[in-house]
């Protein structure tokens, strides 16, 4: 598996333009998966999502493992993925909002009800393709 540096993830994302795909699971192991923007990493070592009150926050609450697949803009097949486990989350934070800011400007459905600031443990991070080093 791949060595996680926060670090580095944190400086990779900050500074790399490209999609991100979050897959999560119900408790039952029925799959989905959703675009969401990167990841924020925080100074405790974890990776923050914001989420709207959907299926993917309804399956991070009742399983707390994600896969978070990032491909990078141009071409070929670079990219990240990161295995993580939820744990904790914020409604409607003061921190939520303020990264929120930083985000570009959503749709108007996107910006409907309860808001959620996700926290996640980084387990592992590999390539977008292959196993890592």
């Amino acid at each position: 598996m791949g060595t996680v540096n926060i670090d580095d993830l944190k400086n990779y994302f900050e500074n790399t333009k490209g999609t991100g795909v979050l897959a999560t699971a119900d408790s039952d192991g029925k799959v989905d998966a959703a675009i969401y923007a990167r990841p924020h990493f925080m100074e405790d070592g974890t990776a923050a999502v914001i989420m709207n009150d959907r299926l993917t926050h309804a399956n991070i609450r009742s399983n707390p493992h994600a896969a978070f697949l990032f491909i990078e803009e141009g071409k070929g097949y670079k990219g990240k993925r990161l295995y993580m486990t939820m744990v904790r989350e914020e409604e409607e934070s003061e921190l939520l909002y303020e990264l929120k800011r930083r985000q570009y400007a959503s749709n108007a459905e996107a910006s409907k009800g309860p808001k959620f600031l996700v926290f996640f443990k980084v387990n592992d991070a590999l390539p977008l393709v292959g196993a890592g080093e």
